[in-house]
């Protein structure tokens, strides 16, 4: 079961938009996301054949996460991941409305507002990971 604190906590927060949130609200996002993987049957489909780690660089903030997605589970951390699939590095602003679901990844990198190395396609992969998630929680939060 998803935990309903967390889902009333970050509701909160996810009103106020990124802009208004903590750098490390993120790991309470990827915590989110590793609740709803267990219960979702879409996110879990996704995830089932994914062996992705990700390494995520707030530039600002000279903080450091990373998410592994691999056999259906999310697992998160603060600081560096070895051999990460791609790491992408971004503002505050910018990685926190990814994970917020403001910001479109695809189009920010276009811009110039997120540099990704490594694998592109693992990187349009969490991309969609993120999508599934927010909307298995705004399902969620509708029902609070």
């Amino acid at each position: 079961m998803v935990d309903e604190a967390l889902i009333k906590e970050l509701k909160g927060k996810f009103d106020a938009g990124a802009a208004a949130s903590d750098v490390m609200d993120t790991l309470k996002v990827f915590e989110l996301f590793k609740q709803i993987a267990v219960e979702n049957e879409d996110l879990k489909e996704e995830l089932e054949d994914m062996d992705i780690t990700i390494q995520m660089n707030i530039t600002d903030a000279d903080k450091k996460f990373w998410l592994k997605a691999k056999e259906g589970t999310l697992e998160f951390g603060e600081g560096d991941v070895e051999n990460p699939s791609f790491t992408f590095s971004a503002t505050k602003e910018v990685g926190s409305g990814m994970l917020f679901g403001e910001v479109d990844a695809t189009s920010a990198y276009m811009a110039g507002d997120i540099t990704v190395e490594g694998n592109l396609q693992d990187a349009m992969a969490f991309q969609e990971i993120i999508e599934l998630a927010l909307e298995a929680y705004e399902d969620l939060a509708e029902d609070l």
